[in-house]
């Protein structure tokens, strides 16, 4: 039986015999680790490619999750609450808008980052931490040039997020008209929608102030609702009036 034949019929076994995905791949990778003596002897390299086209592999198939392996989080008192912000070693992740307590705060954050630990922020966390205090103290301030790490996004949203993150302190825009600054038809007023409803850092990337058509402010998917979000605009020096009920559960 050739090297190849043995992998073949080692991968069968271990699927036939329901293992964790996990332990598949590291007893794969080990026996294709195990040099034939053909394969020595000519000096061709074979077990050690497969073994790296299983772990190159699996990185793909992981997608943004692979970048999210040591994700940490900290919980920090604002004048707006308590928030919370969760990073990887590329970039914020998570970010939770203030709550009035501590433990709600880091359960939802948690919930929204399953497997992230406590951590001590780094430079770029701590000021980004600094920033968002000073934000809810009422001071002007500019997250544009924050690091993000929102892993594999619709190429769609990306463009919707950056172009909102281009929305400064006391500006406003609406679904409509971002739609159109990216050259899609009104249609895609609903995406934009979409997109914020899903944004995982609000505030950073500042989906309150978009609104909905007319300049009205519409609902608002993070906690605390379109109250939460009249409130952030009125910090900004921005006043809406506040949806009918009916509409304040909807996402955008």
């Amino acid at each position: 039986m050739t090297r190849f034949s043995q992998f073949i019929a080692l991968a069968t076994v271990h699927l036939g015999r329901r293992h964790r995905p996990r332990d598949v791949i590291a007893n794969l990778a080990a026996q294709a680790h195990r040099p034939s003596a053909a394969t020595s002897d000519a000096g061709i390299g074979l077990n050690s490619r497969l073994a790296s086209t299983i772990f190159h592999d699996r990185s793909k198939c992981g997608g943004h999750v692979m970048g999210h392996t040591a994700q940490h989080y900290l919980i920090f008192e604002t004048a707006g609450g308590y928030c919370g912000i969760a990073w990887s070693n590329v970039g914020i992740t998570r970010f939770q808008l203030p709550t009035r307590s501590a433990e709600t705060t880091e359960r939802i954050l948690r919930r929204r980052v399953p497997g992230a630990e406590p951590g001590a922020p780094t430079p770029e966390i701590a000021e980004a931490v600094a920033a968002v205090r000073r934000y809810f103290d009422g001071e002007e301030t500019d997250f544009s040039g924050v690091t993000l790490d929102l892993g594999e996004q619709d190429a769609f949203f990306e463009q919707i997020y950056a172009a909102a993150r281009r929305v400064g302190w006391g500006h406003t825009t609406t679904y409509g008209t971002l739609a159109k600054e990216l050259g899609a038809g009104p249609e895609a007023a609903r995406d934009v929608g979409q997109a914020m409803a899903k944004n995982p850092v609000a505030l950073i990337i500042p989906c309150h102030r978009v609104l909905a058509a007319g300049g009205k402010v519409g609902g608002f998917s993070a906690h605390g609702g379109s109250a939460t979000k009249i409130r952030m605009l009125e910090l900004e020096g921005v006043h809406v009036a506040p949806p009918p009920p009916a509409q304040r559960s909807f996402g955008f």
